[in-house]
């Protein structure tokens, strides 16, 4: 068990007498006020505290965030305020305490808003001070360690919670070791049993590669001794989660992805990374395409290297990172690197600066957000991405993430510049905002007095801050403004049929307002302009008369039942969360975006839209409906050689298509069978699903909906 004893020689190897006493005192007051608390393993509850101190003094962190370590359970598990830690410790500790410090006291309606508040006052707490999250991520740390103690619901729970925000800010801020065991530890309490199957798996490969690993590593070392180059080789393995994820993504083994060796070359200078780099490419055969430079083009995090790939001997592939040790340590502990907290403040202005312009940037995000489950949700988007490197016309570098368009740039860029594009050049070629870019190129954004982003944008936008201010902005424009839009949309719609709005009947027009509970036309259109009727469908109901029965039908829970032929004027579209067919009870939804959207009635997502009742529309399918409709099927069958291929005989002797097909294993017995296929109804589903259970080894097939 750590003692503070331990503790404090580890602390006076980097920090001054006076502040290694001041969080020993600390310590003891921890001690105090915990007295009696212990935690569910049974230990003093002021071991965990120590322990995430420990965490921190591994990174040397400084002495505030080791007292706030020892205090920042206090607050919230004690009678003791925020102002006695103030008066005691002074008001910085105090300030790191609050902003660690949980909502529990706080009532919320679901466990989904209450870890959105709670992120939600980390971020404003990091605003003022970014060490907050730091001792945040080590407390979440300790906590993972002792998962083994919490009921086995709980501990899922806390490591569902842990992959989806804490290691990917845990990967922004740099922190690549923490980030590392929070996805082992994770993944293990999530898939126990694919974990250990993982590790088993590795401990074998790592007993059959260790030759060739050491040959490989004694041939760089022997090349950069004769170079004349003092490095440090490290050959370097892939963490649980990782070979996972790359197994899950990439549809490959355990041996394809085991075949690959890694190595990490540290040394002096960034003028010997590049020399070393030489070597290596001569040493061995280069992999084109392979070779990415972050020394150059530094990751948001702040993360350095070079990286490439080369053909070793016997062919095998081997991935060479080469770096500077402030580099490696940089790449380990990212923000909380030791040598930032150094009383030259100017070596910190990088990663801190990178730092706080993420976090400034969760704060504007939190403003112009509806309600916290919205934020979080844009915090997911932007926290884990894949990036990509273009730069303005001056040359300035932007970061993305893959998949961005023009849009997100203007965004990223300035937000009045994403408010006013209307196009983009992309490498002086005209290019339309849709288009995906790609790292490397060069994007110039055109801009208009008059533009207004449009709703359509969050069709092709992926960064959480273009889809925030799109947001923002079509919420808050001015009635004046919507009421002339939504009058220009349904000119549009009605001059599509061959009429107009002057044209229209005013006891018709005054009938379909009192019907759809509007007192003025301005209303209407006002909803239109925000997108929450489609001018198509409102103009086909205005020029149909109004729909006299539409009181009665209104009673009953919608208007006219609508037959799904897509000549009605506007565009239908068909869910993928339940992928209806012909047969299935189905339930029209009205988008801004995607027009009618089609679901089974048994749709969950349906469920939630029910309280939009203005925006459902009953809909039956075509008596002589045709064409073929996607479905899904998980196929339960038993790990045997050919059953899959068995799976695709017998389906595609029913004259059906198979669009893809993948698998996962359940457990070491039986495995899943994800089939995409193209029907033409309910009833042909059915007879597929069940020409498939007359399979021997198929223990169970079900369609896939939500």
């Amino acid at each position: 068990m750590q003692t503070i004893d331990a503790l404090d020689a580890t602390l006076r190897s980097y920090l001054e007498a006076d502040q290694t006493r001041q969080v020993r005192r600390a310590y003891y007051f921890a001690e105090q006020a915990h007295y009696g608390q212990t935690r569910r393993s049974g230990e003093p509850y002021v071991t965990h505290p120590l322990a995430v101190a420990n965490i921190l003094a591994g990174m040397h962190m400084d002495h505030q965030s080791l007292m706030a370590a020892m205090l920042h359970d206090v607050i919230e598990d004690t009678g003791i305020n925020k102002a006695t830690i103030g008066r005691q410790f002074g008001e910085p500790v105090a300030e790191l305490v609050d902003g660690v410090s949980k909502l529990t006291q706080m009532e919320f309606e679901s466990l989904e808003e209450k870890q959105a508040e709670n992120f939600q006052k980390m971020a404003l707490a990091m605003a003022r001070d970014i060490r907050v999250i730091l001792v945040k991520l080590a407390d979440r740390l300790h906590n993972m360690r002792t998962l083994g103690v919490l009921p086995t619901d709980k501990a899922r729970r806390i490591a569902r919670e842990t992959l989806d925000i804490y290691a990917p800010i845990a990967m922004r801020l740099g922190m690549n070791a923490v980030r590392m065991e929070f996805e082992d530890l994770g993944f293990s309490a999530l898939y126990p049993m694919r974990a250990r199957r993982i590790e088993a798996a590795m401990r074998k490969a790592r007993g059959n590669r260790k030759e060739l690993v050491e040959k490989i590593r004694h041939q760089i070392e022997s090349t950069l001794r004769q170079e004349g180059h003092d490095a440090e080789v490290i050959g370097r393995e892939k963490h649980l989660y990782s070979i996972y994820q790359k197994m899950r993504s990439k549809k490959k083994s355990f041996s394809e992805i085991m075949d690959i060796y890694a190595f990490r070359i540290i040394v002096d200078s960034v003028d010997t990374c590049y020399r070393v780099l030489g070597c290596m490419h001569n040493l061995y055969k280069p992999v084109p395409g392979e070779f990415t430079d972050y020394i150059a083009i530094p990751k948001a995090n702040g993360y350095q290297s070079l990286h490439t790939v080369t053909k070793g001997m016997h062919g095998v592939p081997i991935e060479i990172q080469i770096r500077t040790h402030e580099m490696e340590d940089m790449a380990n502990n990212g923000i909380a690197a030791h040598w930032l907290y150094k009383s030259d403040a100017g070596s910190a202005g990088g990663s801190h600066a990178r730092a706080r312009e993420w976090v400034q940037g969760l704060l504007e995000m939190q403003q112009r957000a509806g309600n916290s489950l919205e934020f979080i949700e844009n915090v997911k988007i932007d926290l884990f991405p894949d990036e990509i490197y273009v730069f303005t016309p001056k040359g300035r570098i932007l970061e993305l993430p893959r998949g961005a368009t023009a849009v997100d740039f203007a965004y990223a860029v300035h937000t009045d510049l994403g408010n006013r594009c209307v196009a983009c050049r992309i490498n002086r070629r005209l290019a339309p905002l849709s288009e995906p870019l790609q790292s490397g190129q060069t994007v110039e954004v055109l801009t208009a007095a008059g533009a207004r982003p449009n709703p359509s944008w969050f069709n092709y936008t992926v960064t959480a801050k273009a889809r925030t201010n799109i947001r923002h902005f079509l919420k808050n424009q001015t009635r004046e403004d919507s009421v002339a839009l939504g009058r220009r949309l349904l000119d549009k719609a009605l001059g599509d049929a061959e009429s107009a709005l002057e044209e229209l009947d005013g006891n018709t027009v005054t009938s379909y307002l009192g019907h759809n509970g509007y007192e003025h036309m301005d209303d209407l259109l006002e909803d239109i302009a925000r997108g929450k009727r489609l001018p198509a469908v409102v103009a086909q109901q205005l020029l149909g008369g109004g729909d006299e029965a539409a009181p009665k039908q209104r009673q009953e829970g919608g208007g006219a039942p609508l037959a799904i032929r897509g000549t009605e004027g506007f565009m239908v579209s068909y869910a993928r969360c339940c992928r209806p067919l012909p047969g299935d009870p189905i339930a029209g939804y009205l988008s801004s975006e995607r027009g009618v959207v089609v679901h089974r009635e048994a749709c969950r997502n349906l469920a939630e839209m029910r309280e939009k009742p203005e925006r459902l529309i009953p809909l039956r399918w075509d008596d002589n409906v045709e064409g073929e409709y996607p479905a899904e099927l998980r196929i339960e069958v038993e790990n045997r050689r050919g059953t899959i291929a068995i799976i695709a005989t017998r389906i595609n002797s029913m004259g059906v298509n198979i669009e893809k097909i993948s698998t996962e294993d359940k457990d070491y017995q039986f495995t899943y069978v994800d089939l995409e296929l193209q029907v033409n109804s309910r009833v042909h589903l059915a007879r597929i699903m069940r020409r498939l259970r007359g399979i021997a080894t198929v223990r169970r097939v079900t369609r896939l909906t939500n």
